[in-house]
C-alpha cells in the first residue's frame, strides 16, 4: 500500500520548537511532532527518497536522541503509530532493564512450543533476544519488512511473557502475596499491550493506521 496515498506528509516539527511555545509545550505540537515523528521513521526512514525529510530525522536522532523521540509518542494514542512504536520502545526498555529475567519468563510462558501458537497467534514468537534486535530495526527506521508483521511478532512476544510471569508466580510458593499480585498486574497490562499492537496491526493492514 502506498504510504502517500494513506498519509499525510511528515513536517517534522523539532523539539527545540517546544520551548519556543510560550507558557511550556503546546499539546497540540508535541502531538503533531510525535505523528510526524513516527511517519518519517516508518515510511520514510533512512532510505527516503525525499532528502530533506531524511536528513532532518537523522540529524534529529543523532542530536535529540532515539529515547528524546520516543519520549513524544509516549502520550499519543494506543492504535496510532506514534502510539505503538512507544510500545515497541517500552518493551526493548524492558528486555534491555532485566535480560535475564525476561528471558527466564519467555522460556516459562513458551512451554513445549505447542500451546505458543493459540497464545502468540504466531508458531514461533521472538525470543528476548529477537525482540530486541526486532525494536532496535524499527526504531532506527531500518526495518525493511511490512510494519503490522512487527506489530504483530511485538504483541506474540508480549503475551508469552505475560503468560510466562503469571506461571513464575504461581509456580514458586516462596512468592509474597505482594510480589504475585505485582506479576499479575503486569502480566495483564502486557495483555492489553499486545492487544493494543495486534489492534494496530489490523488498523495498517486496513489502512487506517494514523
Amino acid at each position: 500500500m502506498s504510504s502517500t496515498a494513506r498519509h499525510r506528509r511528515p513536517k517534522m516539527t523539532e523539539p527545540a520548537v517546544f520551548d519556543e511555545q510560550e507558557g511550556g509545550a503546546d499539546p497540540a505540537t508535541i502531538s503533531q511532532a510525535a505523528h510526524d515523528t513516527a511517519h518519517a521513521l516508518v515510511y520514510h526512514g533512512r532510505d527516503s527518497d525525499d532528502p530533506e525529510i531524511t536528513e532532518r530525522f537523522i540529524r534529529l536522532a543523532e542530536t535529540e536522541g532515539i529515547e528524546a523521540i520516543a519520549e513524544l509518542w509516549a502520550d499519543s494514542p494506543a492504535h496510532s503509530l506514534a502510539g505503538s512504536l512507544w510500545r515497541i520502545y517500552a518493551i526493548r526498555a524492558a528486555v534491555q532493564e532485566n535480560p535475564r529475567r525476561l528471558a527466564e519468563y519467555y522460556r516459562t510462558g513458551r512451554g513445549d512450543g505447542t500451546t505458543t501458537a493459540a497464545i502468540a497467534g504466531v508458531p514461533e514468537p521472538p525470543t528476548s533476544d529477537e525482540m530486541t534486535k526486532l525494536a532496535d530495526m524499527v526504531l532506527a527506521g531500518m526495518y525493511t519488512g511490512d510494519i503490522d508483521v512487527a506489530f504483530d511478532r511485538a504483541a506474540s512476544f508480549c503475551r508469552v511473557i505475560a503468560r510466562g510471569e503469571a506461571l513464575w508466580a504461581d509456580n514458586h510458593e516462596g512468592t509474597s502475596q505482594e510480589v504475585a499480585r505485582r506479576m499479575t498486574t503486569r502480566a495483564d497490562q502486557l495483555i492489553r499491550t499486545a492487544e493494543e499492537l495486534e489492534t494496530s496491526a489490523r488498523a495498517y493492514r486496513a489502512g487506517t493506521l494514523d
